[in-house]
């Protein structure tokens, strides 16, 4: 897939040094994390803007050459998240969630889960995805609609998996363990249901 800096990009942002320890301003290598594709370039023209935006299936994340080993995990988080918000406005129709699928299947599982069909539905509300393996068929629940999409990506892999492992042994969490973002994903999940289970205040009455 060509390099496409406007899809996905999550604009210019001045970045305030927050510490004294800066690295030299020579060239330094482009370098990707270990747990998932993101890529950091530094570059000596860029001087206070950070930016970042999506290439194939890599986050590519700017910074200026002279940003701190703690200033750089600092930005390439919060771009990660701009990058995330971002993304969440779009919603993804039946189609396009089907061509995720396989996408993430060929990526993770080699494409070895092969669905029949993968759609949203509105009867789901206490679950975020089904998968009935006999027929082939995926549903997610229409209130993933709007999170962020490294979780929807993991409720697609879970249904993918589903497809390859009946219930949920070691051997279904191990496939699963391939996705970078399981844990961060089941954790913002938990805290949405977290979130729903608290009382709802009162509103304050107007003196």
């Amino acid at each position: 897939m060509p390099a496409d800096p406007s899809s996905g990009f999550a604009g210019e942002f001045p970045a305030r040094r927050s510490g004294s320890h800066q690295r030299s301003a020579a060239a330094h290598p482009a370098r990707a994390s270990a747990t998932s594709a993101v890529e950091v370039r530094r570059s000596t023209r860029r001087r206070k803007s950070v930016s970042a935006y999506r290439e194939g299936d890599r986050t590519i994340v700017l910074i200026p050459a002279r940003m701190s080993e703690a200033e750089e995990r600092r930005w390439v988080g919060v771009m990660l998240d701009k990058l995330a918000a971002q993304e969440s406005k779009r919603v993804l129709g039946d189609t396009e969630l089907a061509e995720r699928a396989a996408r993430l299947s060929a990526q993770y599982f080699d494409g070895r889960a092969r669905p029949v069909s993968v759609r949203w539905v509105t009867n789901q509300n206490t679950r975020w995805g089904s998968c009935t393996p006999a027929e082939g068929s995926i549903r997610l629940s229409h209130r993933l609609q709007g999170m962020p999409e490294y979780v929807v990506d993991y409720v697609l892999l879970h249904e993918l998996a589903h497809l390859l492992v009946p219930g949920h042994g070691p051997g279904f969490w191990q496939l699963l363990e391939s996705y970078p973002r399981t844990e961060r994903a089941r954790g913002y999940l938990e805290g949405v249901v977290a979130a729903e289970q608290l009382p709802h205040l009162p509103a304050a009455r107007e003196e």
